[in-house]
């Protein structure tokens, strides 16, 4: 009993930072309520490694290995309300990392009825597929499917997509991220290698960029990205 009541103080206590962090976001006065909501549920510890586990809830990125990082609170909620995303949309998902963008689109777009939209997650890295994998499991996240492979290239079998979350920064919009997006459909991505900038992709009669604000991601590696 003396573990069970350490292990809900703790779960109570990740509870109250989770909320600490999503007041702190709302203070920003930029992000939607829908957002806001699935960051409220969505358990980022469980995405951390443990020995960072204390700061899971900080607003700042941390190592996950093999150079990489979990992105900052703010920017997963930047980027997930640009995307606009809807109950039922089919997300294609570049760099999946720990997984924790990942759960927080797959949050929003769930359906309590029939038919609940999926977030299809490309990562290059195979030991943070497996990681991501993990972890999305035990955090509960059943409409996520993650993929070892070059990110540049899409997921052609599971297009078209309503949205695309780009996670890594690249020099350009990869050429079949474009052909997999679904008209009218958003994507956002980093592009850049040392000054970054995000970018809002609207696929439209034409393809409209907007210029959203300047970031720091790591770089986007395969056949349209960088070189490893």
């Amino acid at each position: 009993m003396v573990g069970m009541g350490n292990g809900l103080d703790v779960e109570n206590r990740y509870k109250e930072e989770r909320a600490r962090m999503v007041e702190l976001l709302m203070r920003q006065g930029s992000i939607s309520e829908v957002v806001l909501t699935a960051m409220k549920q969505v358990k980022r510890h469980l995405f951390v490694p443990p020995h960072l586990s204390d700061q899971a809830y900080s607003d700042y990125p941390l190592p996950i290995g093999e150079g990489q990082t979990i992105s900052a609170p703010h920017i997963v909620a930047m980027m997930c309300d640009y995307l606009d995303l809807k109950k039922r949309d089919k997300v294609l998902e570049i760099g999946t990392g720990s997984g924790y963008h990942a759960a927080v689109i797959a949050e929003i777009i769930a359906s309590n009825g029939d038919g609940n939209g999926h977030v299809y997650s490309v990562e290059r890295i195979k030991h943070l597929a497996e990681f991501s994998t993990g972890n999305l499991e035990r955090a509960g996240y059943k409409n996520v499917t993650v993929i070892s492979g070059d990110g540049t290239l899409g997921l052609p079998e599971h297009a078209p997509y309503d949205k695309i979350s780009v996670a890594c920064s690249a020099p350009d919009v990869p050429p079949p991220l474009l052909e997999q997006l679904k008209s009218y459909g958003k994507m956002v991505i980093p592009i850049g290698k040392y000054m970054q900038t995000l970018y809002l992709i609207e696929k439209r009669n034409g393809i409209e960029r907007e210029r959203k604000c300047e970031v720091g991601f790591v770089p986007l590696v395969g056949r349209y990205g960088f070189k490893d």
